[in-house]
């Protein structure tokens, strides 16, 4: 499933109306959004190769249109027990490169009131606290603003 056309069209219209646009997304319940811009694609799950000696949080790589991406497995890149289900990937790019963020389901595209905002509660997992830049509020729940440059930012474990 490629983020499509119609998609990209109400993203636009979204941030043109003075919202902050985002892909929402679940991992271990939990709701997320990605900044819309970030995001090239939405894919079912994948053909994913293992790395060798790759740090524990990078699932492997798969091939997008003859692009390889590195796949980051983000249960475990937030300390998080594997998932027993499918993944979905959230294609997304920094500095010119394309990551597979793995997910468990991706919802929909939302536009939230510009500088809505909120600091991470004091209460927030401290690994969850370095890589969201905020919450914002909504009906029945918060939605974990994800900062993807701090999400990608992997290193080997000691010793690699």
């Amino acid at each position: 499933m490629k983020m499509s056309a119609a998609l990209s069209f109400a993203a636009r219209a979204k941030a043109d109306a003075g919202a902050d646009v985002f892909v929402t997304l679940t991992i271990a319940g939990q709701r997320c959004g990605i900044p819309v811009g970030n995001v090239r694609d939405v894919l079912r799950e994948q053909a994913i190769t293992r790395i060798p000696l790759a740090p524990s949080e990078v699932a492997g790589s798969l091939n997008l249109r003859g692009r390889i991406v590195t796949a980051i497995d983000l249960r475990s890149r937030l300390g998080l027990a594997p998932a027993a289900t499918r993944r979905m990937s959230v294609v997304v790019e920094l500095a010119g490169e394309l990551y597979s963020l793995l997910v468990d389901e991706v919802g929909e595209v939302i536009g939230l009131p510009k500088g809505g905002i909120e600091e991470n509660p004091s209460t927030l997992d401290p690994l969850w606290r370095q890589v969201t830049r905020g919450i914002h509020r909504l009906d029945g729940g918060l939605l974990a603003v994800l900062d993807v440059a701090r999400l990608l930012d992997v290193r080997p474990a000691p010793g690699h």
